[in-house]
């Protein structure tokens, strides 16, 4: 039996991993989006003893590995009282690291805004929450789109990580068929392939994004 035919009879192995990835990284990355909206919402006119806390905790994490997170929340955590299992540190792991590079690239975006925008919202009587909902989170969303479709395949990729605190994921099924039949070279390139899959369809989905804001002038702001 070649092993190709190894890996095809371990199919099921292989798509539960994948539907673990994937499960993981849409709550995580949906986590994550929120954590931006909210975090660029409080930077968003807040005084400066608010604002320097977040800009530290923000920089914080973009400096911070990510395998280290993971492993504070998962090994770390417990010595405090608080123990989490390996899914759900791994979702919080990459909701938290990922939340704080997309608050980042929310606000470069947020600095280019002509005033004029604000000025007349403001004029108009919207309110603070209001005019970031309507106003502002749209325009950003739209404009970091090549920057969003970025952080969203490395966010997929750091899933591959969280196999070092036990989880269950795509990688972890290449591990243990690698393992169990010594043929890491054809197990890996299968998970290659899921990876390069979803990538591409993702980026698929950006570009749809792109015309979809072309045609509603959000290219022109």
């Amino acid at each position: 039996m070649s092993n190709w035919q190894i890996l095809w009879q371990a199919r099921d192995q292989f798509w539960s991993g994948f539907l673990s990835t994937m499960t993981i990284f849409g709550c995580a990355i949906s986590a994550a989006f929120v954590i931006g909206c909210v975090l660029l919402y409080l930077l968003e006119g807040s005084r400066p003893r608010l604002a320097v806390p977040l800009r530290v905790f923000i920089d914080g994490m973009r400096m911070l590995p990510f395998l280290i997170l993971a492993y504070l929340l998962y090994y770390g955590l417990p010595s405090f009282g608080i123990r989490l299992d390996a899914w759900w540190s791994g979702v919080g792991a990459l909701a938290v690291y990922h939340g704080c590079y997309i608050a980042e690239i929310f606000r470069g975006s947020r600095l280019t805004f002509p005033p004029g925008q604000i000025e007349a919202a403001q004029a108009h009587g919207f309110t603070r929450s209001k005019m970031f909902l309507r106003l502002i989170l749209p325009q950003i969303v739209m404009q970091t789109r090549p920057l969003l479709g970025n952080q969203l395949i490395y966010a997929l990729k750091d899933t591959a990580f969280l196999v070092i605190i036990t989880v269950q994921e795509l990688t972890a099924a290449a591990n243990s068929l690698s393992g169990t039949y010594f043929i890491p070279t054809e197990a890996f390139i299968v998970v290659i392939g899921f990876y390069w899959a979803v990538s591409i369809v993702m980026e698929v989905i950006v570009k749809q994004c792109g015309r979809f804001g072309s045609r509603r002038g959000f290219d022109n702001v």
